[in-house]
């Protein structure tokens, strides 16, 4: 089966575009996530004249190490240079240089005639290629080029070294079919074009985007997606997309879609909606995430299961089992959404003995000094206590179990929520741990909340310990 390189180009999109402005910070964790989940290629703008976007390419070079870090260049030698600069450590860089090919973008972007654009084209991208082993030229506009003209462009760009080769519908002008046709000529008339890697960027201004891309998946090596915005396709459908219908194209891509999943809800303060959020602790609302599931008693196992892997967990053909036989049960009652199917999950799946049990804890806090936890756990038989202070008593608490422990897991999702009413309510704590993108849940129940969120922690750590002593 053939695999698709996935370039996701939102960082570059958020740069270009202000009402997707991210800030420093947030570029660099998107970039880590993009990194950590398989992304092919990370695109990031041009830093000819941003000394802040040069920055956001020499603190990522160093450190991004599966993807490509990609970096735009215009069609001069000083940008190029400036690419390069900022690119120099990184485990694998990308030279990126856009060419407008149709004759409006050739007028207004660049001020050439076709003859005097062709020589930029092949002085540059040799000269991008004497730096850097990989160089992609887009073919900007190109569904509205002359065909003639950009055969002749392509071939430029093939024989002066570029490796991947980006046709444009910047636009957004084609239909799925149409733009196939496109690709197909392509290939047939530009005789080197198995040279190169092939790549597509198609613009959404029709709404067809992703259908565009997968029209032509089984022709290209790469499709351009974004976590964001409507200048491509989405990433998240990209990723449904191959995994639910690329068998039948011959094709696939590298990111887990259950993977990818926990990593958009991770990064949901994309949205804007949640950019005050400061601590994985403090989203204690319990509220609803994945509101697109929702079950009833008519629910099949295979409805359930394909469920439980939506929320991101592998569990045993004896867990879906069991899951299924309480979820019937639960059914009987009420539809299931996201946040119960969590709860049955976290209660009925992956029970092991406990490796560690709480013996007590002690927390300070208030609001003019900062919260501090000491927390004891017996380890069979062996007491250990851990004392950490955090931003708030929740963390605090979690990060003297670290403490205890030696070790810290990724948050995946943490909620709370009250099972009962009144001045004495008992709260439900659910705890998710991320390990190599498996997923581990624990529950927990208290009078008070950080008793309930410590409980569940450890429900979730014993069942992640189990797990390493028996595999």
């Amino acid at each position: 089966m053939k695999k698709i390189e996935i370039a996701d180009i939102t960082i570059r999109e958020c740069t270009e575009k202000p009402e997707f402005s991210l800030s420093f910070k947030e570029k660099v964790e998107v970039a880590k996530q993009l990194d950590k989940r398989g992304i092919s290629v990370i695109e990031l703008p041009c830093v000819a004249d941003n000394k802040t976007d040069s920055l956001v390419v020499k603190t990522l070079a160093p450190v991004i190490k599966g993807s490509v870090l990609s970096v735009n260049a215009g069609l001069k030698k000083s940008d190029v240079d400036k690419a390069w600069e900022a690119l120099g450590s990184a485990s694998q860089a990308r030279i990126h240089i856009n060419v407008p090919v149709s004759s409006v973008q050739m007028e207004f972007i660049c001020g050439m005639k076709p003859t005097k654009l062709l020589e930029a084209v092949k002085e540059v991208v040799a000269y991008a290629k004497s730096l850097c082993p990989q160089v992609e030229v887009s073919a900007q506009d190109a569904t509205r080029a002359e065909m003639d003209f950009l055969v002749q462009v392509c071939d430029a760009a093939i024989e002066a070294g570029a490796t991947h080769l980006d046709i444009c519908d910047t636009a957004g002008v084609m239909f799925p079919e149409e733009f196939r046709k496109l690709i197909s000529e392509l290939k047939e008339k530009v005789s080197s074009m198995d040279k190169v890697k092939i790549s597509v960027t198609c613009s959404d201004e029709l709404n067809m985007a992703n259908a565009n891309a997968f029209a032509v998946a089984d022709m290209v090596d790469q499709i351009k997606t974004t976590m964001m915005g409507s200048s491509a396709p989405s990433l998240e459908t990209a990723v449904h997309t191959f995994a639910m219908r690329g068998d039948s194209l011959g094709v696939s891509c590298s990111v887990s879609q259950a993977e990818l999943a926990r990593t958009l809800r991770q990064l949901s303060w994309l949205s804007g909606d949640k950019k005050s959020v400061k601590s994985p602790f403090s989203d204690t609302t319990g509220a609803e995430k994945h509101e697109e599931i929702e079950l009833d008693a008519d629910a099949d196992i295979s409805e359930v299961i394909r469920a439980i892997k939506e929320l991101g967990y592998e569990l045993s053909d004896d867990d879906n089992a069991k899951v299924y036989k309480e979820f019937k049960r639960v059914s009987e009652k009420k539809r299931v959404g996201s946040k119960e199917l969590d709860a049955i999950i976290a209660t009925t799946a992956l029970q092991v003995p406990p490796t560690y049990q709480l013996v007590d804890f002690v927390i300070n806090s208030g609001n003019i000094i900062t919260s501090t936890a000491q927390v004891t756990l017996d380890k069979e038989g062996t007491l250990m206590k851990g004392l950490s202070s955090g931003d708030g008593p929740i963390e605090a608490a979690l990060l003297a179990i670290e403490m205890v422990i030696g070790h810290h897991y990724e948050l995946d999702d943490f909620r709370i929520q009250s099972v009962t009413e009144g001045s004495e309510a008992v709260g439900s704590a659910l705890v998710k741990l991320n390990v190599n993108g498996k997923v581990f849940s624990g529950s927990g129940i208290s009078t008070d909340i950080i008793g309930a969120s410590i409980r569940a922690y450890i429900n979730a750590l014993n069942k992640i310990v189990y797990e390493e002593k028996n595999v």
